[in-house]
C-alpha cells in the first residue's frame, strides 16, 4: 500500500527540508541529569546500574519497599539518555508483546501474565497521582488498524476491544489507508518519555536513592561469600545485591551476552498541527496506533498536537554495534516520511522538525527475560524489545523479588524461570537477522504469507520484526 500510493519525491523532500537530526523528547523536558560522577569506596545494600525507566524504577521501588536501605545507582552516561529518552512513549499493559505471542509461548501463564501486566500498568498510573509524576501521562488506550484487506480478517478474529469498520475507524483517524481497526481503550497509554525518566529520578532521590552519573560499570567481582564489589572508573561499591538493567548495552554477566541484539529503530516528529489540519485528521481521542504489519508502523499525538511517526525499518549492524553513526539514516527518515504522506495525504504540505534513532534490546522470545546469578545476589533484566516503557516497572519488581529470594505469582512465571533461546554468533547472527527480515517484508507483500524460513522460525519460538 505504501508503494502503490507514494508521494512525490518533492513532496517527501519538501516535508523532511527542515528536520534537524535531533531528540525531541530530550529538547523539550531539557537534560534530566545533572548528577555527580561517582569516586571513592562506597557500601550499598543494592547496587543498580542502568539510568532508564528499568534502573529508575528498581531503586525507587527497593526504597519504598526498605526506606533505611542504601540504594546507590550508577548510569554510565545521563539518565535516560538511550531508548528511555528516545521511545515513543507507549506505555502498554501487555508484558508479551501482544496476546499472540504469550499465547504461543506461555499458554498456560497467558491468564496471569495478562492480569500481571493489566495490574502493573494500573500501578505506573497510580504512581503518577500520588507521587505527582509531571509525565503527561494519557490512558487513551490503542488503535490497531489494517492497511492491508488481508489484514481485516486478523481484526475480525480478535475479541479484544472495540470493533471498528472502514468508516468507524475513519471516524476515529480519517485515513485513507485505514481499513479496518480495533480499539482497546484501557491497556495503553502514553507518557512524554523524558518527562517520566526526570519524575522518576526526582521522586528516587526524594527518597534517598543515591544517583550517579558518568560512571560506567567496568566489572562485578564477587567471593563465593560476602558482598559484590562494583567497580567504575573511578570509585567501587561493595554492595550486597546489585540489580543489572542495563538492557542493550553489553551486559557484565556473560551468560547473558548472546540473549539479546541490538536494533535500530527510527522516529520522525511533525511541526504542531494547527486547527484545520487537525479538524482534517480528526484524532480527537488521541490514541496511539500501530498497523498489523510485520513491518509495521506506530504512531501518536504529543501533548502540543505534534504528530510522532516511527518504526517500519528494524537494522541491525554486524557485530552487535551500538554507534552514534547509526543513528542519521536518510533513506530510513526519507521511506517514513514517504510512508507518513501516504498515511495522512490530507497532510501534504506538513514539516518534520525532528528526527532521531534509538536502539531496542530484542530477544528471540519478542519480549524482556530475566535472571539470577552470583548465588542470588545478582538479578538481571533485559530484552525489552520495544515494550520496555511499561514492562520495566514490572521487571524491577521481578529483580527485587528474587533478590529478597521471595516466591511471588511474578516469580513462578515460565516467563521469568526460564531464559530464551540465545542468538547465534556471528556471522550467523547478521546473516539470519537479515534473511529474515528480507522474509518477513516479502510476507507483508504476499498478503500476509509466510514462507518456509518463517514457519521455521515460528516452530522454534524465534520471534523477530521491525
Amino acid at each position: 500500500m505504501y508503494e502503490r500510493r507514494a508521494p512525490s519525491r518533492a513532496v517527501v523532500d519538501a516535508a523532511l527540508a527542515g528536520a534537524e537530526h535531533r531528540v525531541f523528547w530530550q529538547e523539550d523536558a531539557g537534560s534530566a541529569g545533572g548528577h555527580d560522577q561517582l569516586a571513592g569506596s562506597h557500601r550499598a545494600d543494592l547496587t543498580v546500574v542502568g539510568g532508564g525507566y528499568c534502573g529508575l524504577w528498581t531503586a525507587l521501588l527497593a526504597k519504598r519497599r526498605n526506606p533505611s536501605a542504601r540504594v546507590i545507582l550508577l548510569e554510565a552516561e545521563t539518565l535516560g539518555w538511550a531508548a528511555s529518552g528516545r521511545n515513543g512513549g507507549f506505555c502498554e499493559a501487555s508484558l508479551t508483546h501482544g496476546e499472540h505471542n504469550g499465547r504461543a509461548r506461555w499458554p498456560g501463564d497467558y491468564d496471569e501474565l495478562e492480569r500481571l501486566g493489566m495490574a502493573n500498568l494500573d500501578a505506573i498510573e497510580s504512581d503518577v497521582k500520588t507521587l505527582g509524576l509531571d509525565c503527561q501521562f494519557e490512558r487513551t488506550g490503542t488503535l490497531t488498524v489494517a492497511v492491508e484487506p488481508h489484514q481485516v480478517p486478523w481484526l475480525l478474529d480478535d475479541d479484544g476491544g472495540q470493533w471498528l469498520d472502514t468508516d468507524s475507524v475513519r471516524a476515529q483517524i480519517d485515513s485513507p489507508a485505514f481499513l479496518a481497526g480495533r480499539w482497546s481503550r484501557d491497556d495503553s497509554a502514553l507518557v512524554h518519555p523524558v518527562r517520566l525518566v526526570a519524575e522518576l529520578a526526582r521522586v528516587a532521590s526524594e527518597l534517598g536513592v543515591e544517583i550517579y552519573e558518568h560512571s560506567a560499570v567496568l566489572g562485578l567481582d564477587s567471593a563465593r561469600h560476602g558482598p559484590v564489589k562494583v567497580r567504575t572508573m573511578r570509585g567501587t561499591v561493595h554492595s550486597d545485591r546489585v540489580a543489572l538493567a542495563t538492557n542493550v548495552f553489553r551486559p557484565l554477566l556473560w551468560q547473558a551476552r548472546m540473549m539479546t541484539v541490538p536494533v535500530y529503530d527510527y522516529v520522525l516528529m511533525t511541526e504542531p498541527l494547527d486547527a484545520s489540519q487537525r479538524e482534517a485528521v480528526r484524532w480527537h481521542n488521541r490514541q496511539g496506533w500501530h498497523d498489523l504489519a510485520n513491518q509495521f508502523h506506530y504512531s501518536r499525538m504529543t501533548a502540543d498536537n505534534r504528530i510522532l511517526y516511527g518504526g517500519y525499518d528494524a537494522v541491525y549492524h554486524a557485530g552487535r554495534r551500538v554507534s552514534a553513526e547509526f543513528e542519521d539514516r536518510p533513506e530510513t527518515y526519507r521511506r517514513l516520511a514517504s510512508h507518513f504522506l501516504t498515511t495522512f495525504p490530507q497532510l501534504e504540505g506538513i514539516t518534520f522538525t525532528h528526527r532521531w534513532a534509538g536502539v531496542i534490546d530484542t530477544s528471540t522470545q519478542f519480549c524482556a527475560f530475566h535472571g539470577l546469578a552470583r548465588r542470588g545476589r545478582v538479578a538481571y533484566a533485559a530484552g525489552f524489545t520495544g515494550l520496555g516503557v511499561s514492562a520495566s516497572r514490572f521487571a524491577a519488581e521481578v529483580m527485587l523479588d528474587r533478590l529478597a529470594g521471595q516466591r511471588t505469582p511474578r516469580t513462578e512465571l515460565a516467563m521469568v524461570r526460564r531464559t530464551p533461546l540465545p542468538f547465534p554468533p556471528e556471522p550467523v547472527a547478521s546473516a539470519g537477522i537479515q534473511l529474515t527480515r528480507w522474509a518477513l517484508d516479502r510476507a507483508d507483500h504476499r498478503e500476509g504469507r509466510r514462507n518456509a524460513l518463517l514457519r521455521v522460525l515460528d516452530s522454534l519460538g524465534l520471534g523477530f520484526k521491525s
